[in-house]
């Protein structure tokens, strides 16, 4: 499979879960201003809230691996360039030029970072 294909199976999952989420919160936030519930009302609301923080945690999760592992990898691929760049070779070397300028948009556009 390719990187279009996985781009389009992707978006499209994340598209159905967005669009069941938008099926769920509409009906917990309307569970959570009502003053009166009946037991089976606190009993959705509860599984509601479960379900949401867990969903919550995966979706961390996730974030957390991704921001980690392109870091990560992207900080190794940096310094085994630059150490080859260091020996005099060529392709290292513009391989180099162009991992700078790429770090360089990524600091500028705080897309690389988690400031947290």
């Amino acid at each position: 499979m390719g990187l279009d294909e996985q781009k389009r199976r992707l978006n499209k999952e994340l598209d159905e879960f967005n669009l069941v989420l938008g099926q769920i919160l509409p009906r917990y936030l309307e569970l959570i201003k009502k003053e009166k519930t009946t037991p089976e009302e606190d009993k959705e609301l509860s599984d509601t809230e479960h379900t949401l923080l867990e969903i919550n945690t995966k979706i961390a999760e996730i974030k957390s691996t991704l921001d980690q592992d392109l870091f990560g990898e992207i900080i190794s691929l940096y310094y085994r360039v630059k150490t080859k760049a260091r020996t005099g070779d060529l392709n290292s070397k513009l391989h180099l030029d162009r991992l700078r300028t790429r770090f360089q948009t990524f600091i500028e556009k705080d897309h690389f970072f988690n400031w947290n």
